[in-house]
């Protein structure tokens, strides 16, 4: 038996012991562990040092290098999303509906685990301990695989949880890291069907058409965010700037930051300027259509080396890092048209006063969220009140949009009689 089939083997028994744990002894073991992630930062952080300086010698990114440190609040924040899904109520055992048969039999539908999820991510460590108390608040065992950049905050924080986790009563191996950073292990992974229930891969559009066009396992699609803003003809200027700049540059790495802002060619020649100065003054690299580039070219701005034309791969491209994309469109039918085609219907805002023009955006960008006059950095499972997600969904089986507990259990049937026969 593989290294990998071990795992999933282990993974299969934790899951079955699991059915029958009871929500205090959950709730206790993550309460227990978001304790211990506070008293153990320093040590958190020098494991995370190391991949950070592994990382730099590597030529990581800065937006990767972002999204790969913990700090104080970082930790402090994974604390806080395993309290806050120990308060949830327990989604496992819950009557969603029944009925009794006409020949006396009671059907019922009740909510139950997904069984063994695998989790494949990119960079954040975060996610290790994100994932992990998800999936112990919704009764599946997991099976993580980081990314190698982040391979020592990983060991150390699955180490971390499932030592103070079976401390408080979780069953042995329930939450499991694959230590191995050989990529041939992930292919390995993704068609163990054997052991694993679904697949649910959280990183770039490389990782997830790697595992679509491999995986046997069923597959949830999250992670790729080719975000935008369009701002309407109507829209409130003053409202709009710092929305952008918050969508951009609060944390780029993100995938719900927005990538390219469409705006009406009407106010383009009134919004552009201001724009522009703003978005170069925090050093976001604009790439404006040539149209939008006409408008500015010749303003004189701080930081005007940062102001390019964009190329036709700019629009569609996900740069996760503080470069962003610009363009002129002449309606909200347009926007909508642009944004389905080149997004990857995660988040979509529209700026508008034009109650009809936002009901337009809102109902026909076929996004997981779509928002009016608001940030799209608020799509995040912490910010919905979820305690944290395991990735977010832009597929429409299933599950969609921020995953949270709920989004981590099937249904099944329960049927109770005394003796009847179909006839």
């Amino acid at each position: 038996m593989s290294y990998i089939e071990e795992l999933g083997e282990k993974a299969k028994i934790a899951s079955k012991k699991l059915l029958t744990l009871d929500t205090k002894t959950k709730n206790r073991a993550l309460l227990a562990i978001a304790d211990e992630l506070i008293n153990k930062k320093d040590e958190i952080k020098a494991a995370n040092k190391i991949d950070l300086e592994n990382g730099k010698a590597s030529g990581l990114s800065f937006a990767l290098l972002d999204r790969l440190e913990l700090t104080d609040s970082r930790i402090e924040g994974m604390a806080q999303s395993l309290r806050e899904i120990a308060a949830f109520v327990d989604p496992i055992g819950e009557i969603l509906t029944g009925w009794n048969h006409e020949n006396g039999m009671s059907i019922a539908k009740k909510r139950v685990p997904l069984g063994v999820i695998g989790m494949i991510y990119e960079s954040r460590p975060n996610v290790t301990i994100d994932s992990a108390g998800l999936s112990i608040k919704s009764s599946n065992a997991v099976i993580l695989r980081g990314s190698s950049n982040a391979i020592n905050s990983n060991i150390y924080l699955n180490k971390l949880f499932n030592e103070v986790g079976e401390k408080a009563g979780l069953p042995k191996n329930s939450v499991q890291l694959i230590e191995k950073t050989d990529r041939k292990l992930v292919k390995e992974m993704i068609t163990l069907d054997k052991f694993i229930d679904v697949l649910i891969p959280r990183g770039g559009k490389g990782l997830k058409k790697f595992i679509i066009e491999n995986a046997t396992i069923p597959v949830i699609e999250t992670g790729a965010g080719v975000c935008h803003i369009f701002v309407d003809e109507s829209a409130d200027i003053e409202m709009a700037l710092p929305i952008i700049e918050n969508a951009k540059t609060q944390r780029p790495s993100t995938c719900n930051s927005i990538e390219t802002v469409l705006v009406h060619r009407k106010i383009a020649e009134k919004i552009l300027p201001e724009l522009t100065e703003m978005l170069l003054k925090d050093k976001v690299e604009l790439r404006y259509s040539e149209e939008a580039y006409e408008i500015v070219k010749n303003t004189d701005f701080d930081h005007k080396e940062n102001l390019k034309l964009a190329t036709e791969e700019d629009f569609g491209a996900e740069y996760l890092d503080m470069i962003m994309s610009l363009k002129l469109v002449d309606n909200v039918e347009e926007a909508i048209e642009y944004i389905n085609e080149h997004g990857t219907h995660h988040s979509d805002s529209i700026m508008t006063k034009n109650i009809d023009n936002a009901e337009k955006f809102l109902n026909e960008v076929d996004s997981a969220a779509v928002y009016l006059n608001v940030s799209t950095r608020f799509s995040d499972g912490g910010e919905f009140g979820f305690g944290g997600e395991i990735g977010i969904s832009t597929q429409k089986l299933h599950a969609r949009g921020p995953m949270g507990v709920r989004e981590l259990t099937t249904t099944k049937y329960v049927i109770r009689g005394n003796g009847q026969i179909r006839e």
